[in-house]
């Protein structure tokens, strides 16, 4: 199923949708990068650009989720993709975007995750911390070094933000 199929099928507003399309625009860049400096990194590229571009899609029942804060859309989104026939697989990241201390949490969740943060500029210490560990496992270089490289990375992804952030506000919240 595309994306944009079932964005449009849910009704999805249109600030959501600008909201996803962000969000997955960063997610390519982080996995671009990753494809091109960790080849050695074990990823599903494609997991992650669907998880960027569906990990909010519980916001199309929790409408209020897209101006104030709340987590009902996370099971909700599950839920809703899952009905839509999306394999639990690829389901989960609309549930683990915003828990990515939570067991089980892949590289593919941490990526659509840092990319959930990274488009507005958002630094989470914790997270990218999440991120460089599983980096330098699967690089062999010091977690210091693979810091360094994805410092450079999110920073030159964040100095976009204001564009992106005025993307996103140009598209009501109700269509």
């Amino acid at each position: 199923m595309q994306v944009a199929e079932l964005l449009e099928g849910l009704d999805a507003p249109p600030r959501l949708a600008a909201h996803l399309r962000a969000v997955h625009d960063v997610a390519h860049q982080l996995v671009d990068w990753a494809g091109q400096h960790h080849s050695d990194l074990d990823f599903d590229r494609g997991a992650v650009l669907f998880g960027a571009a569906t990990h909010d899609v519980g916001k199309t029942v929790h409408i209020a989720e897209l101006s104030e804060a709340g987590s009902a859309h996370e099971e909700a989104g599950r839920a809703l993709l899952l009905d839509h026939g999306v394999r639990p697989q690829l389901a989960r990241f609309a549930g683990t975007h915003a828990s990515w201390t939570a067991p089980d949490i892949t590289i593919e969740d941490l990526l659509v995750s840092l990319a959930d943060k990274i488009w507005k500029n958002k630094r989470v210490q914790e997270l990218e911390d999440l991120v460089v560990t599983q980096l330098a496992a699967a690089s062999g270089r010091s977690a210091w070094e693979e810091f360094m490289a994805l410092d450079d990375l999110l920073g030159r992804i964040g100095d976009g933000a204001d564009q992106r952030l005025a993307f996103q506000a140009s598209y009501p919240v109700h269509g």
